[in-house]
């Protein structure tokens, strides 16, 4: 397939104007009387200490030559950089001046339930005009983020980096630190997104397959070929460009704030070494990470060291966090490109040796197709290697083939696909990222530098993920969080958490306060993180040392996942 030109090459003029002004932001009424270059641009703050305040309000914003509101914190978007040192107790007084509840919760942060900020469950969350102060001690380092967990408040801008530093200083010096977000801003009303969404799930796949990439497939593969592969598809009602639920038609991709176009800008010295620390604070996006010319060190996961990794990119989950060391050595600029996994958009920063220097974007790869390695299975359509034509898709001969679907493996309203036998693979980069010529991350790759807090494991529990794609229905086992009871852990005990995924979505799984110590297929200890991917047709399993007596949340990432019913509590006692 050929590659597409990048959005944001050749930019109307509406494009053009966006991320101009103070990263896209309009702080005051400048920008709103249209003399949006005219704005200079303002780093965004950074707090340190051990008490905090910050108040959650309104800012009039501008990201595409259209006038919106965000939610911000201290009159931001991203929020402040939060700074804090291991071992410190921190107090942070939240001041909520919007006309509805809100929260915030401080993410991968291993804290007391009633900090964790999620309301209905830790707390009630903090209501119009009122206030919560959170207080506890970091007792951890790295890099982390903070976001709202109130309806979609995370989506209309509530989010900010944190950054812990170690009380033994960083094990791996550089010269400068950065911190990247990554987010995905949208023109549209979140509830209008989940609404549409909840109608047809497709609604913002602007990339489905069409008569032309029919011929193209006939041509290269035979008409026979191209015939069975439709049919298959459509037998099975499931589209193989089912990648990313909302896409570039409804986002503009931001780094620190910045779209494209802004262009934000990290400086340094040729030769120096730089600590990126990326976070994935989007809502519903995976990215796809790359410096093209440099190689990238990764050094820490979801805040917590691993032994180092040197690749060339990354796929980063929304909510997950890697740092990594560059080096450039060359006195010219650098583009970071971080590509959304469905290719339809992206964000794009730059590294340079003096402001105002760019660097080219190169184009983006060719959108991915979801192949029977990433749903192959027993499924409710009884669909086997036989009743697929004999077809020998990308991926089917890695696969095992049940004979028949699995009795237990039920379908119905809430799942429409079930995997018999699922891979449980960890060296697999995913849909896209398989055999471009660049050498990219994986779990496999990830090597804690310390000792599992789970040595042991008392008892497994097995949780599928599941949903309904064409109802937009999603669950874990079966059941929405509307129709299911808590999970209940005992406190102290060492459990075993299986996690297969029964859909063709990849999902990044957050258990809130404990961490989760991600296994290889054969049980041996890979990594501490506070979210864990899983892809489809996968199976994934981790420990979680159950120490932390409290209600907890536990769900999917993506936003509209997660509202949609694939979450649940977890009751630790």
């Amino acid at each position: 397939m050929d590659k597409q030109e990048p959005r944001g090459i050749q930019l109307p003029r509406r494009r053009f104007v966006q991320g101009l002004a103070l990263g896209g932001v309009a702080a005051g009424l400048g920008l709103w009387r249209g003399n949006a270059q005219a704005q200079p641009w303002t780093p965004r703050t950074e707090l340190r200490g051990d008490h905090f305040e910050l108040e959650i309000g309104e800012l009039p914003v501008d990201f595409t030559g259209r006038r919106r509101v965000a939610t911000v914190v201290n009159g931001q978007l991203p929020a402040p950089l939060l700074r804090w040192r291991q071992g410190d107790t921190v107090t942070l007084r939240v001041r909520n001046r919007l006309a509805v509840t809100s929260s915030i919760h401080w993410h991968g942060i291993v804290l007391p339930a009633d900090m964790d900020g999620v309301p209905g469950l830790s707390f009630d969350g903090i209501p119009p005009g009122g206030e919560y102060v959170y207080r506890f001690t970091v007792n951890q380092a790295g890099t982390y983020w903070y976001h709202s967990h109130s309806r979609f408040q995370e989506q209309t801008g509530l989010y900010g980096p944190i950054v812990v530093e170690p009380r033994d200083g960083e094990p791996h010096v550089a010269q400068r630190d950065y911190v990247v977000m990554l987010n995905d801003w949208t023109d549209h009303d979140p509830e209008t997104i989940y609404a549409n969404l909840r109608k047809q799930s497709g609604y913002y796949n602007h990339g489905k397959l069409t008569a032309g990439d029919f011929l193209r497939d006939a041509g290269r593969d035979g008409l026979a070929t191209a015939l069975a592969d439709r049919r298959m598809w459509n037998r099975m009602r499931m589209d193989p460009t089912d990648l990313a639920d909302v896409s570039g038609a409804a986002y503009t991709y931001l780094v620190n704030g910045r779209t494209p176009a802004g262009n934000w800008t990290g400086l340094f010295d040729p030769g120096e070494k730089l600590r990126l620390r990326f976070i994935n604070g989007s809502s519903m996006t995976f990215f796809d990470v790359r410096i093209p010319g440099l190689k990238m060190t990764v050094v820490a996961a979801d805040g917590q060291p691993i032994e180092p990794v040197t690749v060339d990119e990354f796929r980063i989950a929304a909510a997950e966090t890697y740092d990594v060391i560059v080096q450039p050595s060359a006195d010219r600029a650098w583009t970071i490109l971080a590509q959304s996994m469905d290719r339809s958009g992206y964000a794009r920063a730059t590294l340079a040796p003096r402001a105002g220097m760019t660097a080219d974007v190169p184009p983006l790869d060719s959108r991915p197709l979801l192949a029977m390695s990433d749903m192959m299975g027993a499924m409710d359509h009884g669909a086997t290697a036989h009743d697929m034509g004999g077809m020998a898709m990308p991926g089917m001969m890695d696969m095992p083939m049940p004979s028949a679907p699995a009795a237990s493996l039920a379908t119905g309203p809430e799942v429409d696909m079930r995997v018999a036998t699922p891979r449980s693979n960890l060296d697999d980069p995913g849909v896209g990222l398989r055999g471009n010529g660049r050498r990219v991350l994986t779990y496999a790759d990830l090597h804690a530098v310390d000792a599992p807090i789970s040595p042991r494991v008392d008892r497994e529990l097995t949780l599928r993920l599941t949903g309904n794609m064409q109802r937009y229905l999603w669950s874990f086992d079966g059941q929405r969080f509307s129709d299911a009871g808590p999970l209940r852990l005992k406190h102290g005990e060492h459990v075993r958490i299986v996690l297969v995924n029964d859909t063709m979505m990849t999902h990044p799984i957050h258990l809130h306060g404990m961490w989760s110590e991600l296994e290889s297929a054969d049980g041996r200890f890979q990594a501490r993180k506070h979210t864990v991917v899983v892809q489809p047709a996968q199976q994934v399993s981790y420990r979680v040392s159950a120490d932390a007596i409290g209600r907890w949340a536990y769900h999917c990432h993506l936003l509209f996942h997660m509202e949609a019913g694939m979450f649940r509590e977890v009751v630790v006692a």
